[in-house]
Order: structure tokens, then sequence, then C-alpha cells
């Protein structure tokens, strides 16, 4: 691959990433009232089966995160954990959908979606209780692993099955 074309792939790379990331704060920080807190429907985890396509994504998710997590009534741990997080599960989505690559499509989202799911609902819990007092940890657990499954499983599959079939991901 020439030098021309490396340049060309490398700034479709920053671009998408900076595009998913600018995507992740805004849906995040419009949404707000549904976005933050213990029953959080946060559309914009949709996103977090992005890099089982464009491993990109893992930097984009991380930003967004962080940009909308500057909003959080939980404040800077929010930010730190909350943005580690994200960038925890992104790796291992990439890792599980290369680790599938031979799989279709559908099998490495569904497989992949266990990562933000479960990194979710596990740490926000544990920074609410340890930053904010909140001692429903498993009541917390439980709402943020429905409402994650529910946003990745239900909008996440379909906009990454969608984005494969109209080849962006090539």
């Amino acid at each position: 691959m020439g030098k021309k074309e490396t340049l060309k792939k490398n700034t479709i790379r920053l671009v998408r990433s900076a595009i998913i990331g600018a995507l992740y704060f805004v849906l995040t920080y419009f949404l707000a009232p549904i976005s933050y807190g213990p029953l959080q429907f946060r559309v914009a985890e949709a996103f977090t089966l992005l890099p089982i396509l464009f491993p990109e994504a893992i930097v984009g998710l991380s930003i967004g995160c962080l940009l909308a997590n500057i909003f959080s009534a939980y404040g800077w741990y929010d930010m730190v954990f909350g943005t580690l997080a994200t960038l925890i599960a992104a790796i291992l989505t990439y890792l599980i959908g290369r680790w599938l690559r031979e799989k279709k499509l559908v099998v490495r989202a569904l497989v992949g979606a266990i990562p933000p799911i479960l990194v979710n609902a596990i740490v926000l819990p544990l920074i609410w209780l340890f930053f904010s007092g909140d001692t429903m940890y498993w009541l917390n657990f439980a709402t943020i692993l429905a409402t994650q499954t529910g946003t990745i499983l239900v909008i996440g599959t379909p906009l990454v099955l969608a984005l494969d079939k109209a080849k962006l991901s090539r």
C-alpha cells in the first residue's frame, strides 16, 4: 500500500472515530434525562458494538463517554471510572470480534454485547456505592444490566448489521 492509500485509510479511521465520539456525546447530552443515573437508558450505548467493525471506535467511544460524563451528577469519578469502564468494554468487544471473525456477524454482535453489558452493570453501581454512598448495589446492577441489554441488543445489533450491509466497515 502506498503513502497516499495509507494516508487516506488513516484519515477515514480518524474521522470515523471522531464521528462516533461526537454522536455518543450528542445523544447522551441531549437525552440527558434518561442518560444518567441508576435507571439510565443511554441510547449511545448502542455504539458499543462498533469495535467489532471498526477498531477506531474504541477511541471514539471512550472520548464520547468522557465528554458525556462531564455532565454527570456523579462528577469526576464518573468521568474517570465510567470512561475506563467504556474503554475496557470496547477493547473486550473488539477482541471478541477478532476472536470470532470467522463467525457470522450476528454471532459476533451477540457475544460482543457481553462486555459492555456486564462491565457497566458491575462498575457503575460500584462507582455509586463508593463515591456517593448509594447502597443499592444489586438493584442498580439489575437496572443497568436490563437497560444496557435492551439498548445494545435492540438498537446496537441492528445498527452493526446495517453498517455492515451498507459496506461501511470495509
